[in-house]
């Protein structure tokens, strides 16, 4: 994933966007709370433009941030669910 895209939507959960960093149990449900009425309040933008230099595939189709956001949805309400961590580190 794109790293400005991975750390839009870790600001869109309310948290700083540093990396590598991690979310609390406890936090958890606020968290996605947050992201998911980010991604709502998105669902009538499109994806940003990109130049032609930016493009790999000029018919490349743009992807939403809610399907960008939809596993880390799913991956936020697992852990509420487990009373589990989140971690992210940078992977090169």
């Amino acid at each position: 994933m794109n790293m400005d895209i991975a750390v839009q939507l870790l600001k869109a959960m309310g948290h700083s966007g540093t990396v590598p960093s991690a979310i609390l149990p406890a936090d958890i449900p606020k968290a996605l709370a947050r992201l998911k009425a980010a991604v709502e309040s998105n669902t009538t933008k499109s994806a940003p433009a990109m130049d032609d230099d930016e493009q790999e595939d000029p018919k490349e189709i743009p992807v939403s941030l809610r399907q960008r956001a939809f596993p880390l949805v799913d991956l936020l309400t697992r852990a509420a669910a487990k009373g589990a961590e989140v971690m992210w580190t940078r992977q090169n």
